[in-house]
């Protein structure tokens, strides 16, 4: 593959604080390498803005390998950027060519308040799931993998369910900031498993009303969500919601 360097401008929000107006700021990056991470890429303009005695650009991060949903961008107004199925950490420069401008934003979500320029708190995920995406039941000592027969279908949907990061992508690119398209994976996951079975009726009830008060949008099943993922979970799951919460009104009753 051709190595090759570019010069960028970047025009990277800057936000003190959830309670600061906020705005762009335009910066020029040149002799940025094609083999570059976007990430790698932030870390040099980072450099550059601490040794000119700048404040530096706060975005989050951690592993850098796709799997934490940490590295949450909005780039060229697309969550995670231009490639499909791909965390921002893992999106490479080569994206991009030399003299492009790059617009890069944090997610846009009232569930999700700006904590710092590219930084924002998700934590409504993290209560979420507290509130019911778990097992509780004593299920005992481990036993042989083999012990409870799963069917090989619901054992694949649910293992692509569980592929959720909790990245929030989904949230930033609909139109109404839902969330349903997370929840309905983590409930999925846990609804398909006989493990989860004893618990899937308030699992559901608890998960959807937490979600509901975080403030999240409805659902409008327009699929910007699924597209949008960098794990590729399937609308279908939030088919099986809604499945799952219907029929845990009708026991209820």
């Amino acid at each position: 593959m051709e190595h090759y360097t570019m010069n960028l401008t970047l025009k990277v929000w800057r936000q003190k604080n959830s309670k600061d107006k906020g705005g762009f700021e335009t910066y020029q990056v040149p002799g940025i390498s094609s083999e570059m991470s976007f990430l790698e890429m932030f870390d040099v303009l980072n450099e550059r803005l601490v040794a000119e005695g700048k404040e530096p650009i706060a975005f989050d991060h951690d592993c850098r390998e796709g799997i934490c949903g940490m590295c949450s961008m909005h780039i060229n107004g697309k969550p995670h950027g231009p490639w499909h199925a791909t965390t921002t950490c893992q999106l490479h420069m080569r994206a991009f060519k030399d003299g492009d401008t790059i617009v890069v934003e944090p997610w846009r979500a009232k569930a999700f308040p700006v904590v710092r320029d590219l930084v924002v708190d998700r934590g409504a995920f993290d209560r979420i799931i507290q509130a019911g995406g778990y097992i509780s039941v004593n299920t005992g000592n481990a036993v042989d993998a083999n012990a409870i027969p799963i069917d090989k279908q619901k054992a694949d949907d649910a293992f692509a369910a569980a592929a959720c990061i909790g990245c929030g992508a989904c949230v930033a690119a609909c139109k109404n900031s839902s969330a349903m398209l997370f929840v309905s994976a983590k409930v999925s996951h846990l609804a398909l498993l006989p493990q989860g079975d004893p618990e899937r009726k308030n699992r559901v009830q608890a998960m959807v009303a937490q979600m509901d008060k975080e403030g999240f949008g409805g659902c409008t099943n327009t699929g910007a969500c699924e597209a949008e993922c960098p794990k590729e979970i399937s609308l279908v799951n939030i088919a099986r919601l809604n499945k799952e919460y219907m029929r845990a009104g009708f026991a209820s009753e």
